[in-house]
């Protein structure tokens, strides 16, 4: 554990995201909906995270994802709100809602309820958008090992998956 109060893992990867916006001149925004704004809020333990985070949308009612994201009701409806095409249209609803340039969306099933067969508790769907690559959704199904293990297992997922993809954007020294 360091200063921040944060695991020495968590405060590594989240300082190496830091970094690595900071030297390609990235801004981040999350748009959360199983995870309450715990993305951010592990982000902002950084001193100096203003240089990373622009913004966190949390999502939590549908309501929510269709009002402040975009996200159609319809599709809602026919998906799931727990679904890799809600968590796309949620990542790309926070990025035209906000002056970053990579989001991440996180949707899913935190339990101890709410599961089915076809959508089980610890079901995580995160989309990604970036202004220099297409969409993409990535699904995970963490072990159902209590609510708080879900939810710190999908803010380590999205740190890794904003990582991988920051590092693919242009060198800020490159742009014209």
């Amino acid at each position: 554990m360091n200063d921040n109060g944060i695991p020495d893992e968590v405060h590594d990867r989240v300082s190496a995201l830091l970094d690595l916006c900071t030297d390609k001149k990235v801004l981040v925004a999350t748009a959360e909906s199983c995870t309450g704004g715990l993305v951010s809020a592990t982000l902002t333990e950084i001193p100096g995270s203003s240089a990373m985070l622009d913004r966190g949308f949390v999502t939590y009612s549908n309501e929510a994802k269709s009002d402040l994201l975009g996200v159609p009701a319809e599709m809602i409806e026919r998906h799931g709100a727990v679904s890799g095409e809600v968590a796309a249209a949620m990542a790309e609803g926070a990025l035209a809602r906000s002056n970053a340039d990579v989001t991440i969306a996180i949707t899913g099933i935190a339990g101890p309820d709410g599961g089915t067969d076809l959508k089980p508790v610890g079901l995580v769907w995160f989309g990604c958008a970036a202004n220099w690559a297409p969409t993409f959704v990535h699904k995970s199904v963490f072990p159902s090992q209590g609510r708080a293990f879900i939810r710190q297992a999908a803010v380590m997922t999205a740190i890794e998956i904003l990582t991988g993809t920051v590092k693919l954007a242009p060198d800020a020294s490159m742009e014209v």
